[in-house]
């Protein structure tokens, strides 16, 4: 198979397909997180430490607009100096990585937390997370 015909004249190869279906399963997984239920997760996992409130930093920063903010970029919340070199974007993808084990994305980071083990409870974590802006 050459390639699939989408219009007249425009052709994308297999590979191509095959990704581009890849980033939308993945899309439509992390859509299908229950926002409900993903702010049960934040009050039971992230509350402690942190606020959704915008300027209201608590023993880490806000999460009021994390998805696509740049790492450590708070200017009055503290963070490790790790954190601060990590060069890390929050996308949706780095936050799933971040909150399933933040020692391993981020070592050496002072996140006191062992990560979220569930795919399902991060998934509503995170389109909750999204929900704050």
């Amino acid at each position: 198979m050459k390639g699939a015909t989408m219009k007249p004249g425009i052709r994308l190869k297999p590979a191509l397909l095959f990704a581009l279906l890849a980033v939308s399963l993945s899309f439509q997984a992390r859509a299908a997180g229950n926002v409900e239920a993903g702010k049960d997760v934040f009050a039971t996992e992230c509350a402690e430490c942190h606020s959704v409130r915008e300027g209201k930093n608590k023993k880490g920063p806000s999460m009021f607009a994390v998805v696509g903010r740049k790492a450590a970029s708070i200017a009055d919340a503290t963070y490790s100096d790790p954190l601060k070199a990590s060069g890390i974007t929050w996308t949706p993808d780095r936050l799933d990585a971040y909150i399933t084990a933040p020692k391993k994305l981020v070592p050496g980071g002072k996140m006191k937390y062992d990560g979220l083990a569930s795919a399902t409870e991060r998934a509503d974590l995170l389109a909750y997370l999204a929900t704050l802006h």
